[in-house]
């Protein structure tokens, strides 16, 4: 970590991540551009997170507490952790994810040179429960600079990892508590209101494991689509649109079921949503269909593959 200091708060909210927090934690500590202050707050972890966490910070080189207290749930935790603190942007990093160490001057700069810009963000890693790399964002994501409501429409979104926010736009709006995918929501109001900057650079990992709730498809389906009822007049979507744009949606989310060897859910989304379907998605969702689950494993493990010999060296 160098001397210089960002105008930045960021939180890590904690939860039953005691294996990996200490590694988030140092992911922060060596930030080129240290944050103005570092909060973490332990959400009622049923594990030894919290002793990690308080553990991790008698190394950390800038100011920074620990909370420990009950489970309120994410989004709570989020608005709590902006309303302790100060900083001009805000920022938060899961306590299973990383940051590679250019991450914060990167948008801070960023941030800095577009003042229209809510917030800033870019590619991230996704790496294993052993932090080797097993996909890049850098691959497939659609991402968009500037006016972001047309992608958020896809369901397309950054990665909350690689994302700081500026303060004076995120005050207005905080995370909706109850939601389940708590950033969708947010980023749906936040574009309606500015530009997302984004940067191409690989600065974040996000970790896959097994109590990943993107793992869950239909409620991921289920969410999104009631976020963009929500606000659909923000990301510019009527009724009739709405409904047509729902059925693209559940029938790309069949695909991504069939990508994970979950067949007959596919099977029952797809065929409800076929109005949803384009020639060319129908034709790669039979052909899904039929292909033994080893050969979509074996193209999956040869995709981690590549992806490992491509970006790991990132993480050295």
């Amino acid at each position: 970590m160098s001397g210089d200091v960002a105008d930045v708060s960021v939180l890590v909210p904690s939860y039953n991540h005691a294996r990996f927090v200490g590694e988030t934690l140092r992911s922060i500590f060596r930030q080129t551009l240290a944050p103005r202050e570092l909060l973490v707050i332990d959400d009622g972890s049923a594990d030894d997170s919290a002793r990690v966490a308080g553990r991790a910070l008698e190394e950390c080189a800038f100011p920074c507490e620990l909370i420990a207290r009950g489970n309120r749930g994410l989004c709570a935790t989020l608005n709590e952790g902006l309303a302790r603190t100060r900083g001009r942007y805000f920022a938060y990093l899961g306590s299973d994810d990383l940051w590679l160490p250019g991450l914060l001057a990167a948008r801070v700069r960023s941030l800095g040179e577009r003042p229209r810009a809510v917030l800033g963000y870019g590619h991230a890693l996704l790496v294993d429960e052993r932090t080797r790399v097993a996909d890049c964002t850098a691959d497939w994501a659609a991402y968009a600079d500037g006016d972001a409501r047309p992608m958020l429409r896809q369901t397309v979104a950054p990665m909350s990892p690689t994302v700081v926010y500026r303060r004076e736009a995120l005050e207005r709006h905080g995370w909706r508590e109850g939601s389940r995918l708590e950033d969708f929501d947010l980023y749906l109001r936040l574009s309606a209101e500015g530009e997302f900057a984004f940067d191409p650079e690989v600065l974040a990992a996000w970790r896959l494991h097994g109590s990943n709730t993107s793992r869950d498809q239909r409620m991921m389906l289920e969410e999104h689509l009631r976020a963009l009822e929500r606000h659909a007049a923000a990301v510019g979507l009527d009724a009739a649109a709405l409904e047509r744009h729902a059925a693209r949606l559940a029938f790309a989310r069949a695909e991504d079921l069939l990508r994970l060897g979950h067949k007959r859910e596919a099977l029952r989304l797809a065929a409800s949503n076929l109005k949803g379907a384009t020639p060319r998605s129908l034709a790669r969702t039979l052909a899904r269909l039929v292909a033994p689950y080893s050969l979509v494993r074996g193209r999956a493990e040869a995709r981690a593959a590549a992806a490992a010999e491509r970006y790991g060296h990132l993480l050295t």
